[in-house]
């Protein structure tokens, strides 16, 4: 590419800037002139014009077209006028004057008024008044010099502007040799020490003003990089250095944020296909409940009683199967999100397998499986002693619900070694194939049982490897195909010894209870905004029998009920227009009328920290939705015996 030097550039700068500095002032005088000179015009014209028509206003009036055309005549002082008319009121031309030379230049009728430009000439046609009223026109056509003037002024102005330039460059030539050169000799020492990297070189000073500053800077410059210049490659060494050392880091953190993406991106396919599979799942009971619920609603008259009770028996198990899978979603999502609060502790193992035995012997009697759990087992493991059991039982009804007809499993308890204990399941079921065995934890993967007679989640062992986890060990599983397979849990041991508890009575938590003997109706309140569920609360006492059952459709009624009717027993829904049921549960906990009467709470909300809310607000019991009858029957028989009398008559039982 083409470069001017700086002596070139500040030459053009110079000649450039004078000339549109010129040019801008001679535009501006001329444009002012011809601005002047066109409005001076046109108003000499218009003033022409106007006097014309009041001279021959009679003329036009009375028709004496030989006065008009006298009148006209006198245009010819005026040389520059080149033709003149008088029009009548319908535009017809009354008399006219024509300049030598300016021979058809009048127009046969008046087509437009005001001033107009005709070629070279500028014409004016204005109206001519009679006490208010139009008689007429007059045209007047001269000639518009505005085009000479134009051509005179662009010749002055290039005089003008060849002189100007001229002057502007003999300054510039005297500019430069006082600026211009002191600055090419800095320029071309500076050029030769970049190509010989010879710093000892300096500019020479030629002048004592800003640019011999210049000069005496640069020297310093060139002495001060002189001295820099082994540092200045020192450094530069260390900074390969450095930036080998970060290059390799960078690579380093590069591989990293590979493979965290591609575990972000796995993890993401992973939950899409959560979502699927639960979707899936949901839908499965849903399907069920839907179908025969509609299949009852229709007529099904000449259907036999074992056949409605089909139905029945399908919604009621798809109901729970639903039920149970929400709850075990519910328990993967508050372990996931970290909301589970754990109490790890020394647990005694022994007590811990007896309670799970207790519990696990009705299902493997019902379906002919023999469990052994090892004896006398003294092992000390730190664990949450709740959620504990949960695992040990979750691994000891798989172990059972997937065994072969007559098959056995074993629990067994010991020292891994100084610092861990195991406890392990084994069956004799079917076994794992090694596929089946990497995809165990997975959530909704049923390995291949979907299709078979029990019915199950897909979550469970997922939910017990997250608790294993988080009580600080470790689950695994042995298996071989066709002999079964043997389930592991690594707990951390404990150096301090466990203190005993109770046994627990879990037999109370899978029979009715006893029915006391009755002694009168109770009255019982139900507080609840949904009729499906007063309707289903209703049938359940009246199967029971010996209630009397009350019903508010809000908070605020429900108070204002109990008030009135003092029931033996409340029933309480939480989630209610108005007035919330733990509202309403305040009000008559202050009220002394009240005070005494037992609330149980019944709603649908399960989470375990809004039961322990509930409970110490001073409900005496908490029951979830969907209502378990047995539990509502318990908690309804335990709080009417603990009604005292009121009116000297004992306390209404059934």
């Amino acid at each position: 590419m083409f470069r001017l030097s700086l002596q070139h550039r500040l030459l053009g700068v110079t000649m450039l800037t004078s000339l549109i500095a010129l040019l801008v002032a001679l535009g501006a005088m001329v444009a002012y002139d011809l601005k002047s000179y066109h409005e001076g015009w046109v108003a000499e014209l218009k003033a022409q014009a106007e006097l014309l028509g009041q001279s021959t206003a009679p003329a036009l009036e009375f028709d004496d077209v030989k006065v008009a055309r006298e009148n006209l005549a006198l245009l010819r002082l005026q040389p520059r006028v080149r033709a003149a008319a008088l029009y009548g009121a319908e535009g017809e031309r009354f008399a006219s004057y024509t300049a030598k030379g300016a021979e058809g230049t009048l127009p046969g009728r008046v087509e437009m008024r005001g001033v107009h430009r005709i070629d070279r000439d500028i014409a004016i046609s204005l109206p001519i008044v009679q006490d208010g009223r139009t008689i007429g026109s007059v045209y007047l056509r001269a000639e518009y010099a505005l085009f000479d003037r134009v051509l005179t002024y662009l010749g002055i102005a290039a005089i003008v502007a060849i002189v100007a330039l001229g002057i502007a460059f003999l300054l510039t030539l005297r500019l430069q040799r006082a600026v211009v050169r002191p600055i090419l000799g800095i320029s071309d020492v500076a050029r030769d020490v970049m190509q010989r990297q010879d710093y000892s070189r300096r500019a020479p000073k030629l002048t004592d003003d800003e640019v011999g500053v210049l000069a005496d800077s640069f020297n310093g410059m060139l002495v001060e990089i002189e001295k820099h210049a082994q540092e200045v490659m020192r450094l530069n060494e260390k900074l390969e250095a450095r930036v080998r050392e970060r290059t390799a880091q960078l690579e380093s953190s590069n591989e990293e944020l590979r493979l965290a993406t591609a575990t972000a991106e796995k993890a993401n396919r992973a939950k899409s296909e959560f979502l699927s599979s639960m979707s899936h799942e949901l839908r499965t009971p849903l399907n069920a409940i839907i179908g025969f619920g509609q299949l009852l609603g229709t007529n099904i008259a000449d259907a036999k009683p074992e056949r409605r009770q089909e139905f029945v028996d399908h919604i009621v198990g798809a109901g729970k199967h639903l039920l149970t899978l929400i709850n075990e979603i519910l328990n993967l999502a508050r372990i996931e999100s970290g909301h589970v609060e754990l109490s790890v502790e020394p647990v005694l193992m022994a007590e811990v397998l007896e309670e799970c035995r207790r519990m696990i012997e009705p299902m493997a009697d019902q379906r002919g499986i023999t469990v052994e759990f090892t004896p006398d087992c003294r092992e000390v493991a730190l664990a949450d002693r709740m959620r504990l059991k949960q695992v040990l039982l979750n691994l000891v009804s798989n172990a059972i619900k997937y065994n072969r007809q007559r098959g056995w499993v074993h629990v067994s308890c010991s020292a891994r070694d100084a610092n861990h204990v195991r406890l392990a399941v084994q069956d004799s079921g079917q076994g794992l194939q090694p596929a089946q065995v990497e995809a165990l934890f997975q959530p909704f993967n049923r390995l291949g049982q979907e299709g078979g007679p029990e019915q199950g989640t897909g979550i469970g062992l997922v939910v017990t490897q997250r608790l294993v986890e988080l009580m600080g060990g470790r689950i695994g599983v042995d298996s071989t195909p066709g002999e079964g397979s043997v389930f592991w849990v690594d707990l951390q041991a404990s150096d301090q010894p466990a203190l005993p508890r109770e046994a627990t009575d879990w037999g109370a938590l899978t029979q009715l209870p006893a029915e006391p003997a009755r002694r009168g109706p109770a009255t019982v309140l139900y507080v609840e905004d949904n009729p499906a569920s007063l309707k289903l609360v209703e049938e359940l006492l009246a199967a029971r029998g010996g209630i009397r059952l009350l019903s508010a459709g809000n908070g605020q009624l429900g108070v204002d009920m109990a008030r009135e009717h003092q029931p033996d027993v409340i029933l309480m829904d939480n989630n209610m227009p108005t007035m919330t049921g733990r509202e309403a549960q305040a009000i008559l906990k202050r009220d002394p009328r009240t005070a005494h009467i037992p609330v149980i709470a019944l709603t649908a909300n399960a989470m375990p920290e809004a039961a322990a809310s509930g409970m110490a607000a001073g409900f005496y019991r908490y029951l979830t939705k969907p209502l378990d009858p047995r539990r509502l029957l318990e908690a309804l028989d335990s709080a009417l015996t603990t009604v005292r009398p009121r009116g000297g008559k004992p306390p209404i039982s059934f």
